[in-house]
């Protein structure tokens, strides 16, 4: 799925192509694209001209006064001026004339990706469920551990939970940690003070770094204009099952977390036992009426290699 620095590098690559230009004419061909129908997208969308881009979690936005025409890429969606190898023979979902005779086509084997027109004054609440953007400011470790404490879900679940983390997605929670040293089923309310630090850190690094080198073609991934990512030559982690660890010559190894694919350096990134940090204005745990005496663990065992890790709770 493309994540944040996909989608940003989308963003980019349209923005100078999109703004100033109108929209002449929009065709739905594949009605599952969106929950609104081909009319009502058309009458919100043709005959504005694009004033902005933007970008929220792992969302495209083009503004257009207004409206907001709102894609979302999900799996395999690919926003294209001309089709490529992989796109001949295949239709578009949908499709965007613009006034200077160009189209940008939005192709989309698996059909998970969606269309949107919503006012503009309403996308406060479109987006609403979605939690930090962690290239903003107000991204802070402050923050970080905010989000972190009290939270019993494998650290991995946590970077791809999107309530609590815009973006982030499989290959950039593995990276990001992976540079933090941090194991992937460490319970997120362990994080301790420098490690959320160094968490912090590395998912700034990570996504800045997946945008430098214009997203992650791993997999399916191009830009407007045809052209493959470049941080897959980078990955440290991210399916290198088997293959050494750049730092330590470690074999990497994959365990499933929350049903997804993870990789991991098992030396760099040690399953120590912590303790779970409470949330603010609770309890520490082994403080209440009936609690266990002794010393506590809430780390689990560490699972072998292609071994699902679940389930695990989501509060």
């Amino acid at each position: 799925m493309p994540e944040l620095p996909e989608v940003e590098t989308i963003r980019r690559r349209l923005h100078p192509e999109l703004v100033g230009r109108t929209i002449r004419d929009l065709r739905v061909l594949d009605p599952t694209v969106s929950r609104q129908s081909e009319s009502e997208l058309r009458r919100a969308l043709v005959g504005r001209a694009v004033v902005g881009t933007a970008r929220r979690g792992k969302w495209l936005i083009v503004d257009l006064g207004e409206v907001l025409m709102i894609v979302h890429l999900r799996m395999t969606g690919r926003l294209v001026w001309l089709p490529g190898d992989e796109e001949r023979g295949r239709r578009p979902r949908f499709t965007v004339d613009l006034d200077d005779g160009r189209t940008l086509h939005f192709f989309d084997v698996r059909r998970f990706g969606r269309l949107w027109a919503v006012p503009a004054a309403e996308a406060g609440d479109f987006f609403a469920g979605l939690g930090a953007e962690p290239l903003e400011t107000g991204f802070t470790v402050a923050h970080l551990r905010e989000l972190l404490a009290g939270r019993r879900v494998p650290l991995k679940s946590f970077l791809t939970d999107q309530r609590r983390l815009a973006g982030v997605g499989n290959i950039y929670a593995d990276e990001a940690l992976f540079r933090a040293r941090l194991h992937p089923v460490r319970p997120a309310g362990s994080v301790g003070p420098r490690e959320a630090q160094r968490l912090h850190a590395a998912i700034i690094d990570t996504l800045r770094l997946g945008i430098e080198h214009e997203g992650s073609s791993v997999e399916s991934f191009v830009d407007p204009a045809g052209s493959r990512g470049r941080f897959q030559e980078i990955l440290n982690v991210y399916q290198r099952t088997g293959g050494p660890c750049h730092v330590c010559g470690t074999p990497i190894r994959r365990i499933v977390v929350g049903g997804r694919s993870t990789h991991f350096c098992p030396h760099c990134q040690p399953l120590r036992a912590r303790k779970l940090r409470p949330a603010a204005g609770t309890a520490p745990a082994g403080t209440g009426v009936g609690a266990a005496t002794g010393p506590q663990s809430t780390t689990p065992t560490p699972p072998a290699d292609g071994a699902a890790v679940g389930p695990h709770d989501q509060a």
